[in-house]
């Protein structure tokens, strides 16, 4: 079964957005396997809170500004 597992900031993506990725990711896995992979490929997105992630010793906090608005 593929399974991709995506990890992105908590409120960067709208509820709509995600079911995009959802879908796009499944179409490429598809694409690749061939159409019989599409009942078991599994897509996780992960929303990681501010402040769990960091590079290079930088703490990320998603600004206000690109936080997603549900129903957008």
């Amino acid at each position: 079964m593929p399974f991709v597992n995506m990890k992105v900031p908590e409120a960067a993506l709208s509820r709509a957005q995600k079911e995009e990725i959802i879908h796009r990711v499944t179409d490429l896995v598809v694409e690749y396997f061939s159409e019989a992979a599409r009942p078991h490929t599994m897509v996780l997105i992960e929303e990681v809170k501010d402040g769990g992630y960091a590079r290079a010793d930088e703490v990320f906090v998603i600004p206000e500004a690109y936080r997603a608005v549900d129903g957008a």
